[in-house]
């Protein structure tokens, strides 16, 4: 059986690291590094396919110029993208062995899936599509381009279905002999209602980025007067398909927002800074939230904030005036609203563990009376497992001020966005795209906006559903490898360093090719 282990330190400072501290920062810098270029790679693949499509489609030889210069970007961002994803994997075997131990044989299929469905399918298209352009024919040539837009969104599949299982999982069930979670059936995994609104919310936000990445670089063509006429096209063609994409993010995100109300009511909470639940419950357009305040405690939850009122009842139940269960409800519990907080479900929790414990003893011993007498009682309190490893029941809560401005600035930038593109279309139409100025400045801008949007989206998704790796049933505290904390800090200054010369890498690659521009 597992155990809450003590987990090696390193003093900074004043402050005293452990190994869960250093693992989750590297997993952490890890995740977000590889998310400044996954985005790009999803959405700009199957911009660089409609850019083919009209060139094949018209035999305009400018459309040709336009996707090859796109797909130079594409191809750049693609390839730094999958050394991050690599080391990514990694982690959860040099990191994480104790979470790789519980879930793997769960976790690791849709892992395996994407490296050797996907994955293939991408690598086999992307030699075509790259160095294929004299070598086959337009139609094969225009097939391979669809299929690595395609594999790279297949690939977005099984990853945002594995990280949709750590949310809920679902499809398993529990091996007291091996003290492990073991698969029962792949499809309520693969096709669980947080797994598949994780990947249509994902997947519309990465259109998204990557129509704003495709118009903030045209948009600084027009403000050089380079490229004018290539630029207002792949502006017009990014500008639709970002609206559209920009549409769905607000349709997918109420719906990622409505499963988490009835499947992570604590990371709704902590979106809202909801400290006490309440019928007709808000939803904070603005506010400044209290860093200090704690669950229980009588600190108020903001400084200033300006409500909505019954906007996050409906938005959680679809009910204006329902019920919301705030942090103190989910801590504590609230009897009178039938809902068990973690202080009882710690109870249960470290009955389940001192029940597992007394199973394998006995097994051991050969007492198999015995062994069945404790199998049934942890049976009836296993749901609660992963709450007997926590100390306090206010562990419970994540973040609330990271997790609260996260969603909001996510929320704000998103509303923002689709402005930004009914107003390239609006000039586009109106002939007058070049001379306006400060539109272009706005989209060129818009591109790091829409990395800021992007990041804040994992962040609500991670950070809020702490302290748990998997949602109620392993904290990360015993999820991480036990070694000692030094170790893992090296290493994260190692990645930092690698990550940080990647991206500037990129970044100096992309400056050369927009520099040289589409005509060349």
């Amino acid at each position: 059986m597992l155990s809450a282990n003590t987990h090696k330190e390193v003093v900074v400072g004043d402050q005293i690291l452990t190994t869960v501290d250093w693992a989750r920062a590297q997993f952490a810098l890890t995740a977000m590094y590889h998310w400044i270029f996954v985005p790009l790679t999803l959405g700009l693949s199957f911009l660089v396919a409609f850019f083919e499509s009209i060139y094949v489609k018209t035999g305009n030889e400018e459309w040709k110029k336009l996707t090859r210069f796109w797909m130079t970007l594409f191809g750049v961002n693609f390839a730094i993208g999958v050394a991050t994803g690599i080391i990514l994997e990694f982690e959860f075997g040099t990191n994480w062995s104790n979470y790789s131990w519980m879930v793997g044989d769960i976790f690791g299929a849709p892992l395996a899936i994407e490296g050797i469905f996907a994955f293939f399918i991408e690598a086999t298209f992307f030699a075509v599509m790259f160095f294929g352009w004299q070598r086959v024919g337009k139609g094969f040539h225009l097939f391979s381009t669809w299929m690595v837009a395609v594999g790279s969104n297949l690939s977005a599949v099984w990853i945002l279905v594995a990280n949709g299982w750590m949310q809920f999982p679902t499809g398993m069930a529990f091996n007291p002999d091996k003290a492990r979670f073991e698969m029962q059936n792949f499809w309520d995994v693969a096709l669980s209602p947080v797994a598949v609104h994780k990947f249509t919310h994902t997947t519309s936000s990465a259109f998204l980025l990557a129509s704003l990445f495709v118009v903030g670089i045209s948009a600084l063509f027009l403000l050089q007067e380079r490229h004018q006429k290539m630029a207002k096209r792949s502006m017009v063609v990014a500008a639709v398909f970002g609206f559209i994409a920009s549409v769905f993010v607000g349709l997918t995100g109420d719906e990622a927002a409505f499963n988490v109300a009835h499947r992570q009511p604590m990371k709704l909470a902590a979106m809202e800074g909801l400290y006490v639940g309440q019928e007709k419950a808000p939803i904070v357009a603005m506010g400044i939230i209290n860093s200090s305040k704690k669950p229980g405690d009588d600190l108020p939850a903001f400084y200033q904030e300006v409500k909505i009122p019954g906007l996050l009842s409906l938005l959680a139940n679809r009910d204006p005036n329902s019920f919301v269960p705030g942090i103190n409800d989910l801590v504590f519990g609230n009897a009178e609203r039938n809902i068990v907080g973690a202080e009882q479900r710690m109870v249960t929790g470290k009955i389940a563990l001192a029940e597992l414990a007394r199973y394998k003893y006995a097994r051991e011993k050969g007492d198999e009376a015995e062994a069945a007498a404790a199998l049934a009682i942890f049976d009836q309190h296993k749901g609660d497992l992963g709450y007997g490893y926590l100390n306090n029941p206010a562990e419970a809560a994540p973040p609330v001020s990271t997790t609260f401005y996260s969603f909001h600035i996510m929320v704000v930038l998103g509303t923002l966005f689709p402005v930004i593109f009914l107003a390239v279309l609006y000039f586009a139409f109106k002939g007058t795209l070049e001379y306006q100025r400060w539109l272009n400045l706005v989209c060129f801008f818009s591109i790091f906006l829409g990395y800021v949007a992007s990041q804040a989206g994992w962040v609500v998704a991670e950070v809020g559903r702490q302290p748990w790796a998997i949602q109620g049933l392993l904290p990360v505290g015993v999820a991480t490898t036990n070694i000692a904390a030094s170790n893992v800090q090296t290493t994260f200054f190692i990645f930092l360093t690698l990550f940080t010369a990647l991206l500037l890498a990129e970044i100096r690659i992309m400056m050369k090719q927009i520099k040289i521009g589409p005509e060349a």
